[in-house]
C-alpha cells in the first residue's frame, strides 16, 4: 500500500482500480458479467475529491427544537409540567425529535409521565413531524404536518386538527402527508381530518384514530392499534401480521379495498351480550376499546366526526369492521392454550 502512495485507509475510497476481481468474476455464477461500467474509473482533474472532502452544514443550529429543550427546562431537569406555545413552519422538520433525545438521555425510554411537557404549535409543519417522540412530550398541532408524521413513536402523543377558522370538512380534506407513524413502538396519535399514503406502515405497537386514509393503509403493520373514521385507499392491511384495525365503513365498500391475503373482516360485538339465562354476560373488549378511542379523539380534537358516531353508537358500531390479521389471531389462540395447560 505504501509503494501505492496510500498513506491513510479512507484514501482507498473511490479507487476502484485497486480491486481484484478476480475471483469474483472467475466464480461460476458471476461468468460473463461484465463489471467494466460499475468499476469505471473517470477521468477527473486531480482538485474534484472521490471521497468525503467537507463537512456538510444540516442548520441544526436553527433547529425549532432548541428553543423547546430551553423552555422545557423544569420538565427535563425536575420532571415539572410545562406548557409551550410557538408558530411553526414547514421548513421546520423533526419537531420534537431533539427535545425527544434530551428526556432519553435523563429518564430512558420510561420517558416522563403523560404530557408533562405540552407543546402546542400553530402552522404546517415539515417533515418527519414528531419523530421518535419520547413519553412524556404531547405535540398539538393547529395546522397540518407534512409526510412522516409520528416516524418511530417513541410513547409520545401526537394531536393534529385544523385551526377553528377552517370551513372545510375536516373528514374530507388532508391533515397529515404519507407514510405516518413508519416503524412506530409505542405512544397515541389523534388526526381530525384525512392521512395520506401508507399510513401506519410498519406500526409495531402504536395508538391511532384518523378520519380516512389513502392507499396502503396498515401495511406491514405487526402492532398497536388504529381506528379510521371515513373511507380507505385501496390495498388496506397490505402483509398485515399483527396490531388491530377498526374501519367505518358506511357503504359497505370497505372489503373491496381491502387486501384479504393475511387477514380476515369481523364485526364488532357489543361489549356485553346478555347469555339465554339473562344471569350472565359475554364481554367483548371490541367495543370498549374502540369506543374509548373515539371518545378521546374527540377530547382531543373536537371532531364532528367523532361527535356524530357517539351520538348514535348503536347504530355506527354495526358499521365498523374489525381487521384481524390471521398470524395475530393463531399467536393468540397459542397463547390462550398454553396457560390453559400451565393452569392444569
Amino acid at each position: 500500500m505504501a509503494e501505492m502512495g496510500i498513506r491513510r485507509f479512507d484514501e482507498l475510497i473511490g479507487r476502484s482500480d485497486l480491486l481484484d476481481m478476480r475471483d469474483g468474476i472467475d466464480h461460476w455464477k458471476a461468468r460473463g458479467l461484465d463489471f467494466s461500467r460499475i468499476f469505471h474509473m473517470p477521468e477527473v482533474p486531480a482538485e474534484v475529491a472521490r471521497r468525503h472532502g467537507e463537512t456538510q452544514d444540516h442548520n441544526l443550529g436553527k433547529a425549532l427544537d432548541h428553543q423547546l429543550i430551553k423552555e422545557a427546562g423544569p420538565a427535563l431537569e425536575h420532571g415539572k409540567k410545562v406548557s409551550i406555545e410557538m408558530a411553526v413552519r414547514n421548513r421546520n422538520r423533526t419537531v420534537g425529535t431533539m427535545l425527544s433525545h434530551e428526556v432519553a438521555v435523563r429518564y430512558g425510554h420510561a420517558g416522563l409521565p403523560d404530557d408533562t411537557i405540552h407543546v402546542r404549535l400553530n402552522g404546517t409543519a415539515g417533515q418527519s413531524f414528531g419523530a421518535f417522540l419520547a413519553r412524556g412530550i404531547t405535540l398539538e398541532l393547529i395546522g397540518e404536518a407534512n409526510d412522516y408524521v409520528g416516524k418511530g413513536l417513541c410513547g409520545g402523543c401526537i394531536v393534529v386538527k385544523p385551526p377553528k377558522a377552517f370551513r372545510g370538512k375536516p373528514c374530507e380534506n388532508i391533515i397529515v402527508g404519507n407514510t405516518v407513524l413508519y416503524g412506530a413502538i409505542e405512544g397515541e396519535v389523534f388526526f381530525r381530518g384525512v392521512a395520506g399514503e401508507r399510513f401506519g406502515v410498519r406500526n409495531s405497537g402504536a395508538t391511532a384514530v384518523v378520519e380516512g386514509t389513502g392507499d396502503h393503509g396498515c401495511e406491514y403493520m405487526t402492532g398497536g392499534t388504529v381506528v379510521v373514521l371515513g373511507a380507505t385507499g385501496r390495498n388496506f392491511a397490505a402483509g398485515m401480521s399483527g396490531g388491530i384495525a377498526y374501519v367505518l365503513d358506511e357503504d359497505e365498500s370497505f372489503e373491496k379495498r381491502c387486501n384479504l391475503a393475511m387477514v380476515k373482516l369481523e364485526k364488532v360485538l357489543p361489549a356485553a351480550e346478555q347469555a339465554d339465562d339473562g344471569s350472565r354476560h359475554k364481554d367483548s373488549a371490541d367495543e370498549t376499546l374502540l369506543r374509548g378511542l373515539i371518545e378521546k379523539h374527540l377530547a382531543e380534537t373536537g371532531s364532528d366526526m367523532a361527535r356524530r358516531v357517539l351520538a348514535d353508537w348503536k347504530a355506527f358500531r354495526g358499521k365498523f369492521v374489525k381487521v384481524f390479521p390471521n398470524e395475530y389471531r393463531r399467536a393468540l389462540k397459542e397463547i390462550a392454550a398454553a396457560q390453559v395447560k400451565e393452569a392444569a
